[in-house]
């Protein structure tokens, strides 16, 4: 056994991201400690893994992260947990509250992955000319 089977699990299923490479390779005991603290719950049973990937798509989504390779893996993987698309929207719209932006980064992720499986995608109304005036 290693000394980071939390970060080598998340390597392993795709939970890894990227940037955290170098953090990790100055540290991996703090890197361990990180992904322990986030992944308790759900490592615990604490939550079941579909509420898990709807707080993780929150927290990536929120005006004050917007992460989308977050977004969209966590939208990817809540899908194949079986979340609808209706409730991802929802949990799109509830962080919404922190800035519209959250709704715009992931939708078009969502449309990305509900047309990679084969889903039927509702039609977007005609754009509206954007204002200039503030």
């Amino acid at each position: 056994m290693t000394k980071t089977p939390i970060s080598d699990a998340a390597r392993a299923t795709g939970g890894w991201n990227r940037a955290w490479d170098q953090a990790a390779a100055f540290d991996p005991e703090w890197m361990e400690k990180f992904l322990d603290m986030g992944t308790h719950s759900v490592r615990k049973g604490i939550i079941d893994p579909k509420t898990y990937e709807f707080l993780a798509i929150a927290v990536d989504a929120s005006c004050t992260h917007m992460y989308s390779p977050g977004v969209k893996r966590h939208i990817a993987k809540a899908l194949d947990l079986g979340a609808t698309p209706e409730e991802i929207m929802a949990v799109l719209q509830l962080v919404a509250v922190l800035g519209i932006h959250s709704v715009a980064l992931g939708t078009p992720h969502l449309v990305d992955e509900m047309t990679a499986r084969g889903m039927p995608v509702p039609a977007a109304p005609a754009s509206t000319p954007v204002s200039t005036e503030d």
